[in-house]
């Protein structure tokens, strides 16, 4: 059975099935008032001239609706009167109808001006919340983001800022309409209770009931739709992106892929539909309810109106101001129960907003100054293990390691050695399950994240650009932050050179068409280069090489090694290879397998042992010369 369960945070947890572990989706109700408590004191922060704003349009909005409720009234009046008296005077009415147009005109006016001015500001707001969500999370640890509930969390809150008509936007404009409403709600019924207290009664009857239901139905259509949908659009979404994505376009071509990924789209489509369905029967439902009582009322609005008309001594003017005045009460209690509901559904999608918010990703505790540790760094791996979530067997085991500072150390082994996640883990983008990471004798969770980061210069097999210039592509700062004869200089050393001489523009170069028509792109071995570029213009005392060369030839990966390794001067450096470009020329090898270190020691000392390492190495050696000289280059691994 579903279940819903607290977590110490007050952070509800949907979905958790008994004896199953995994996180699912966190989500904290906040509750109406709480949530529109929220978003005026956001609106106060962004955008403080939204309150006056507000006010206004609640002034403006009451004045002209009630123009012409009191016009029909005083119309009748003046036509009784004149209806018998010769030389008719119809002076005073066309001052009255003429006065009225004029003034609602104006308000008219007033109205639409200042609801163009609260729009605009409030289309600020929203865009300065979602910059707040974007800043989130980006401060989210690497880890959290390959969690499906951390991401199923992020894409319901970018859900509820994204849209002018759900979440944020919806409540920000129902703010803006609820005061008119109210206004007009307290003067009609004011008015009206004091002729018949049974109007408002049956009235009030009536909406209450179509309230319910809509309640009703919305918190169906949350727990049958709304709170199932994440996954559905995280999978739309990645099926979209792959269809339109440039990079995937040369394998969907070369390989046929067009009707396989449509089918698996169509798939997805349909589980949305069938969810839609849902939904769309249950306010279908609700619809025919609101239809039939709104019909009841009015039978019975003008069954007491008449009665009234027939037995007492109010007039037909009087008569036409109360029809007037019941409909507006009507309607404006209708549409405050209606903005209402949709301020709760606003507010449970705020709910997913402010829960991802308020998630706890920040760092807390005493931390020590990184700059204690000096100018060296040594690490080591103390019985470190780690296991991926929802992981069965561990990626590393029983791992004990020291990195020396100043060394070359090569990292070899199969696909799925762990080599990988020793990098990520020794980077801290992953926090050990067991054992701990030492920094100089001190374990490296003494540190902030943020200022442990600044002694890596990483370069991963993977590397994306960013739709910026090339110098800011190195960089990876704001223009401003970016010394650009650095960044060339960076290039050059990175083995880019020649690529540079060919550009107009050069390190100013605009990468990628996604944001300047004349941008361009680069290739695979180019992509990797640059990634060396950013290590060396950041300078870090240890740098990571993670199979960052994997798109170049083993000529090309031999000469850049070499050169690059001549670059680092006596900074500490890790390689990981397939190849063995980088063992001959690294202080010490370690060998992986299994997610073990299976062999530890220099070249030469693993070759004398004969084992794995060795065998590995009788693969390539015909390919290399005694000291480890590429002679040709065929792409054979490891």
């Amino acid at each position: 059975m579903m279940e819903k369960k607290k977590r110490k945070n007050g952070t509800v947890l949907l979905g958790e099935r008994d004896g199953d572990e995994r996180l699912k989706m966190p989500h904290t109700c906040y509750g109406l008032f709480g949530n529109v408590v929220y978003m005026l004191q956001k609106m106060w922060q962004y955008g403080r001239i939204l309150i006056p704003l507000y006010l206004l349009a609640a002034v403006t909005k009451s004045v002209v609706q009630y123009l012409w409720v009191f016009l029909g009234k005083f119309l009748i009046e003046i036509v009784q009167a004149q209806a018998g008296v010769a030389g008719k005077d119809l002076r005073p009415l066309y001052m009255l109808v003429g006065t009225i147009a004029v003034t609602e005109i104006l308000g008219i006016c007033g109205n639409t001006v200042i609801m163009q001015l609260a729009g605009s500001k409030s289309l600020y707001v929203r865009h300065r919340l979602l910059s707040d969500l974007n800043a989130k999370s980006l401060r989210a640890d690497y880890q959290m983001l390959e969690q499906p509930h951390i991401l199923d969390m992020f894409q319901e809150a970018r859900i509820a800022a994204n849209d002018d008509g759900r979440g944020i936007g919806a409540m920000l404009k129902r703010i803006l309409t609820i005061g008119p409403v109210i206004v007009t709600l307290v003067v009609s019924s004011v008015t009206v209770i004091v002729l018949d207290f049974r109007l408002i009664l049956i009235l009030s009857i009536v909406m209450l009931l179509n309230y319910l239901s809509s309640q009703w139905s919305i918190r169906q259509d949350k727990v049958q739709y709304w709170d199932k949908i994440s996954p559905i659009y995280r999978k739309r979404n990645y099926i979209e992106r792959c269809t339109q994505d440039f990079d995937y376009a040369k394998d969907i071509r070369l390989f046929s892929m067009k009707d396989y990924l449509l089918k698996k789209q169509h798939r997805v489509m349909e589980e949305d539909e069938k969810k839609m369905h849902i939904s769309r029967n249950l306010w279908l439902r609700h619809t025919c309810i609101y239809n039939t009582t709104g019909i009841i009322a009015s039978a019975a609005m003008y069954y007491i109106l008449i009665t009234q008309v027939l037995h007492s001594d109010i007039g037909i003017g009087d008569f036409t101001l109360y029809i007037g005045l019941c409909g507006a009460f009507s309607n404006s209690l209708s549409d405050l129960l209606w903005y209402l509901q949709d301020m709760q559904q606003a507010s449970r999608q705020i709910d997913y907003f402010r829960t991802a918010m308020d998630f706890d990703i920040e760092e807390k505790g005493e931390y020590l100054d990184i700059k204690t540790l000096g100018d060296s760094y040594t690490f080591e791996f103390k019985n470190v293990s780690y296991r991926y979530e929802g992981a069965n067997d561990y990626a590393v085991r029983n791992l004990n390691l020291t990195f020396p500072a100043g060394q070359r150390l090569a990292v070899v082994g199969l696909n799925g050695a762990g080599k990988t996640t020793l990098i990520k883990l020794l980077l801290r983008l992953y926090d050990v399950t067991e054992g701990e990471i030492m920094v100089n004798g001190i374990n490296v969770n003494r540190f902030k994240k943020t200022d442990y980061f600044q002694l890596f210069s990483p370069v991963f097999q993977n590397v994306e650009l960013f739709a910026f210039p090339m110098s800011e592509n190195v960089s990876m700062q704001s223009p401003d932050r970016t010394d650009r004869l650095r960044a060339g200089e960076s290039l050059v050393k990175a083995g880019l050179g020649k690529k540079l001489e060919g550009l107009k523009k050069g390190s100013e170069t605009e990468l990628l068409k996604i944001l300047h028509d004349d941008g361009i792109d680069l290739s695979g071995g180019e992509r990797q280069k640059l990634a060396l570029a950013r290590a060396l213009y950041k300078d870090a005392p240890v740098i990571v090489l993670d199979e960052p060369t994997a798109a170049l030839d083993p000529v090309a990966e031999y000469e850049l090694y070499q050169n690059f390794d001549h670059v680092i001067s006596d900074k500490s450096a890790i390689y990981i290879s397939h190849r063995l470009s980088s063992t001959r020329f690294c202080d010490a090898i370690a060998m992986f397998a299994g997610g073990r270190l299976v062999e530890y020691g220099t070249h030469d000392d693993l070759l004398g042992r004969g084992g794995a390492y060795a065998k590995m190495f009788e693969v390539q050696a015909q390919y290399y010369d005694a000291r480890g000289k590429i002679l040709f280059a065929p792409n054979i691994i490891l």
